[in-house]
């Protein structure tokens, strides 16, 4: 007997009964919408499925009468809560009338009809009441009045992204709302280091530009940006190297007797015209070697309020990066070696990375002690 067909149709069998208790437990606890769309889905593959059909005729008219009701129950409210809400329960709607309408076996089971035209209308509505509630709020002038005209606009642009002036709407208001940041260029007094600083200051940059993490209403310059866009920034941020040292080298020896841990053939004799193997302890001196090349810095951040010119914030961030190597000989008998010891002594001295390296991986702490800092700094702007 082929065992194929048979799981085949094993799996199937499951996936139909499966599906219809999801759609009855669906019915069960109330979410009409949720079990006509599995019945419905049922359906398409099986158009005679009597539980599924018996399913969709009792959810699909409740799902229908759930959303008249909120929909009877939102026509009175005032313009900009009404329409969204309207347009929330038309589109529900369309979506029950679109998940049958695409199974004739559903059709034929139920009454269903589409409310795009309402549906668009109310649309239309709330891109104009958003709208004209941005427009208000913007002409008041202040950051605070600003973002609630940016949401506004926001909603807009979803809902219809080339309605009117939208998109230069938008920008206004932002521009208003946004708390300014000019990020100043990291200090580093070594020439010698200047291509990793760029390094760093890159991925600060780069950090920034992706405000979404911190606040979308925090906005961050770099200062060419400040003085092409003439901006006058809320903040200033200098960044400094207090000190740092790259490439300081420690060297560490240790020579130590090591002897093996079971006795081993030392050697043999002939007694008696018979060969007798003789075992012991055997000994080594293994020398340890061990370089460290230690590199680290502090950084200081110094936050300035731009109109003052006064300093309201200053904090240091260290970090530290060490480079390791370690290798090891001997002299004596190899069996005293344990597998480490003697895979050490199989390594040999490497040279550590050049210093430009050294100054970006010490670094790396130090991003992301700052980064950290900045996005739990700037989340209450």
């Amino acid at each position: 007997m082929n065992k194929l067909p048979f799981l085949y149709l094993l799996i199937i069998f499951f996936i139909v009964v499966c599906g219809c208790h999801s759609a009855k437990k669906s019915l069960k606890r109330g979410d009409f919408d949720d079990s006509v769309f599995r019945a419905a889905d049922k359906l398409k593959g099986n158009p005679t499925h009597t539980s599924s059909m018996e399913i969709l005729k009792e959810a699909f008219p409740n799902a229908v009468n759930q959303h008249l009701d909120d929909i009877s129950s939102n026509e009175s409210a005032p313009d900009l809560p009404k329409w969204e809400q309207l347009l929330a329960s038309y589109q529900k709607l369309n979506k029950l009338y679109d998940a049958v309408k695409s199974c004739p076996a559903c059709m034929r089971a139920v009454s269903a009809r589409n409310y795009y035209e309402e549906e668009r209308n109310s649309r239309q509505k709330a891109i104009e009441a958003h709208y004209s509630e941005g427009v208000k709020s913007l002409a008041l002038g202040d950051r605070p009045a600003a973002r609630i005209a940016y949401e506004h606009f926001e909603r807009v642009d979803e809902l219809s992204p080339n309605y009117n002036d939208i998109q230069q709407r938008l920008e206004t208001s932002y521009n208003v709302a946004s708390f300014k940041v000019v990020v100043e260029q990291v200090l580093v007094t070594s020439k010698v280091y200047q291509l990793s600083n760029a390094y760093f200051q890159d991925r600060i940059n780069d950090y920034l530009k992706t405000n979404h993490r911190l606040n979308k209403f925090v906005q961050f310059y770099t200062p060419g940006e400040a003085t092409k866009g003439k901006l006058k920034p809320d903040h200033v941020i200098t960044l400094q190297f207090d000190d740092f040292v790259v490439g300081q080298m420690l060297i560490e020896k240790n020579t130590e007797t090591v002897t093996s841990k079971d006795s081993v053939k030392i050697g043999e004799k002939t007694v008696n015209r018979k060969k007798v193997e003789f075992y012991g302890k055997v000994t080594a001196k293994l020398t340890k070697n061990r370089k460290t090349v230690h590199s680290s810095g502090l950084l200081d951040m110094r936050i300035v309020d731009f109109k003052s010119n006064q300093q309201i914030s200053q904090e240091k961030f260290s970090g530290e990066y060490n480079w390791v190597c370690e290798w090891a000989n001997f002299n004596g008998d190899e069996r005293a070696l344990t597998s480490a010891q003697l895979r050490m002594c199989k390594s040999q001295e490497l040279s550590p990375p050049d210093p430009q390296q050294l100054f970006v991986e010490f670094n790396k702490p130090i991003f992301d002690r700052l980064t950290d800092r900045l996005k739990s700094y700037y989340a209450k702007y």
